[in-house]
């Protein structure tokens, strides 16, 4: 297979540019040259938001694309057509996001879905989604595969919600934990999102598929044990009840990454249905694997783990959780 990955040297689509060498894929990434490259696969450079920066990519044919792009939609657009008729397929990494909220438990790929338009600069990241949804299908139709994904983990993440936590427990002590703690989960190991999607458009797969771990495949629980386990830290999870931890004004999600408590934004986020994605041959590794995986990797950097700069630094204050552990 000859695969195109726009983007692809940070997280998610450095994942699929490894898992595709890894099968022996002639591999072209298009990317601005702020990072490198993973070895083994042709580099070509611009920006796709500037005026001409696409133009490294006037030429060439592929089987696939895959583009994990999450700005303006019109840049979905613009690549899909310059694409046309050089490329078999198109891989758009989506988000569940794209589904109406309040997204009830147990939804599918038929749900209710946010407004986009694929010629749209910038809105919010919901709406820009869908957007590059509509974008990727308006030129490629049903040749267009829409993944998904839901919260992501694993290795090279640079949103920091798991490297906070392996951060925090390493440093051991009590640890505020947010109940319950068989709280379910669901998220994808971007290793295994990888996975999914070469093998969905090496067969030709399209239309929209929700990409995250099936309901009761980890809970907060796993997780958190997870990370104790894999740093080797004295960690005491102190298990809090979910009222608690609310009423000390601590936000799920951002302050304590990956949780949400019982509730409507839990049933959108964590109990959504993906047979389809599992019939369709979704695999998904261990928690453990993941944690002990993501942690490995975090103790190779030089430096401090990479973050987004358009994404706020997920965590807990320390003062915050200590006058909460204290009560």
């Amino acid at each position: 297979m000859r695969l195109l990955t726009l983007g692809g040297t940070e997280f998610v689509g450095r994942a699929v540019v490894e898992e595709a060498l890894g099968r022996g894929w002639d591999v072209t990434v298009f990317h601005r040259g702020t990072r490198p490259t993973p070895d083994g696969a042709a580099v070509r450079r611009g920006d796709r938001i500037s005026e001409g920066g696409l133009s490294a990519l006037a030429t060439g044919e592929w089987d696939a694309v895959v583009d994990t792009w999450s700005g303006a939609p019109e840049a979905v657009l613009r690549a899909a057509r310059l694409l046309s008729g050089r490329a078999g397929h198109y891989a758009y990494v989506s988000s569940r996001s794209v589904y109406a909220h309040p997204a009830p438990a147990g939804l599918d790929e038929d749900g209710p879905l946010v407004a986009g338009d694929p010629g749209a600069g910038a809105t919010d990241y919901a709406a820009d989604k869908r957007g590059g949804e509509l974008a990727a299908e308006a030129v490629f139709g049903d040749r267009a595969l829409h993944v998904r994904a839901g919260l992501i983990l694993g290795p090279h993440e640079n949103v920091g919600r798991l490297p906070w936590w392996l951060g925090r427990i390493a440093e051991g002590g009590p640890v505020l934990a947010p109940g319950p703690r068989d709280l379910p989960i669901q998220y994808v190991d971007a290793r295994d999102l990888a996975v999914w999607t070469l093998d969905a458009v090496e067969r030709g797969l399209g239309g929209p598929y929700n990409l995250v771990s099936p309901p009761g495949h980890a809970t907060m629980g796993d997780l958190l044990e997870a990370c104790v386990r894999a740093t080797g830290s004295d960690a005491d999870l102190r298990w809090t009840d979910p009222d608690t931890v609310l009423a000390a004004g601590i936000r799920p999600w951002t302050d304590l990454p990956v949780w949400l408590p019982p509730g409507e934004d839990h049933a959108a986020l964590h109990q959504g249905d993906v047979s389809r994605a599992v019939a369709a041959g979704l695999r998904c590794r261990p928690v453990a694997a993941t944690v002990a995986d993501t942690w490995a990797w975090t103790r190779s950097l030089d430096g401090p783990v990479p973050q987004r700069p358009d994404r706020p630094a997920p965590g807990l204050d320390r003062a915050v959780e200590a006058a909460v552990l204290g009560a």
